[in-house]
């Protein structure tokens, strides 16, 4: 391939990332619990070597960590259902409470446009009509979703526990597939991929807990209603960069709307919100995570929405760690490496138009005091 003209090199990248997309696209549903496995067992590899330090068979060594994950898994379906419940008997509450901000919402836009009462009922009729009728087309795909849901969640264990058993014929699978001579750049790789994943992954876990009882329990002092769901529900959402805090702000502000008649607890909310995301993105996050592979912005909040449209919301929980996967691959292979600089953050002290050196496949000053989004 070293032979070929540049255009048809960038022709065949072109076409590869075209039919890669193609497969993952039609194969999600076999892929997407592969790569979610293979992220959990280099998260497990720590416990998994611990137990074999400790003499422990190497198939206990295995499943006690999966145990582990399911443990926590089984607290967190059952914190919410929990807290549905507490949602359930509140409901007649919460009718109210809906009803009222409704009413109030009304005579505003009452107030500020031509629009009476009736023609906003009507027009919130017709909207509820139309829910209804998406939700009646959809609850066909249930049945198929929960099936699938079930399916995923039964199939992790065991290729999670396969691909821990086989790690090594993996790993020589890897080797194999390129010269000897390229070897220490592969293990280099290796390595830093198992490092990346393990510090990514485990840092979101200690963000998840921080999250939670920062908000949730600075809300609970101040005394807003369930404040501990608050906390876990934008805990969770936002792993999801970028887009899981905006979801996690609606999602706050709509829980405080229903479980109060007054606005105050609402900006109480996001103010608490805000305050805690500032201390996660500027102080503790960095800390716990780190920055060894940067991603830059653009690429995260696309490969999020990319994520997403293909496989759902694993594919935008995995969205980042596989972006940051590719980086690394990219950094270390020549043919690849516009691809690697593409996705980084490192951004050249002077414009490629005015100095050519900064066009070539090497290293690069880099603007000072400029920092990107893990």
């Amino acid at each position: 391939m070293n032979n070929f003209p540049l255009t048809v090199k960038r022709s065949i990248e072109l076409l590869g990332l075209m039919a890669l997309v193609a497969v993952i696209v039609i194969g999600r549903d076999i892929i997407m619990p592969i790569l979610m496995a293979f992220f959990i067992s280099i998260m497990l590899l720590p416990v998994y070597r611990f137990l074999k330090k400790k003499k422990f068979p190497e198939s206990l060594s295995i499943i006690l960590p999966i145990m582990l994950v399911a443990l926590f898994v089984a607290l967190i379906v059952w914190f919410f259902s929990n807290q549905i419940g507490i949602l359930v008997k509140d409901f007649p509450q919460i009718k109210a409470n809906v009803t009222q901000h409704i009413n109030s919402l009304s005579d505003w836009i009452s107030r500020i446009t031509h629009y009476n009462d009736k023609q906003q009922k009507a027009f919130i009729q017709g909207k509820s009509d139309d829910l209804m009728n998406m939700g009646t087309s959809l609850a066909g795909g249930a049945a198929v979703t929960l099936s699938g849901i079930f399916v995923f969640i039964g199939l992790l264990p065991i290729y999670i526990y396969l691909m821990l058993f086989y790690k090594d014929i993996l790993l020589r699978f890897i080797f194999m597939w390129f010269k000897p001579d390229h070897h220490p750049k592969v293990k280099e790789a290796i390595y830093e991929t198992e490092s990346i994943i393990k510090s990514y992954l485990i840092g979101l876990l200690i963000q998840i807990t921080y999250m939670t009882i920062l908000l949730g329990g600075i809300l609970m002092l101040i005394g807003i209603k369930h404040a501990l769901l608050i906390g876990v529900i934008f805990a969770i959402l936002n792993l999801i960069p970028y887009v899981g805090a905006l979801i996690g702000n609606l999602i706050g502000v709509l829980l405080t709307l229903t479980s109060s008649q007054e606005l105050w607890p609402v900006v109480t909310v996001l103010g608490v919100i805000a305050f805690v995301q500032f201390l996660d993105n500027n102080i503790l996050m960095p800390r716990i995570v780190g920055s060894k592979v940067k991603i830059n912005a653009l690429f995260a909040i696309l490969g999020v929405f990319i994520g997403g449209s293909v496989a759902g919301v694993s594919g935008m929980f995995l969205a980042l760690p596989i972006v940051a996967v590719l980086k690394i691959i990219f950094d270390r292979t020549e043919m690849f490496k516009q691809w690697g600089a593409l996705l980084g953050d490192e951004r050249p002290a002077k414009s490629p138009m005015s100095f050519p050196s900064f066009r070539k496949k090497k290293p690069i000053p880099v603007k000072s005091g400029v920092e990107g989004k893990e």
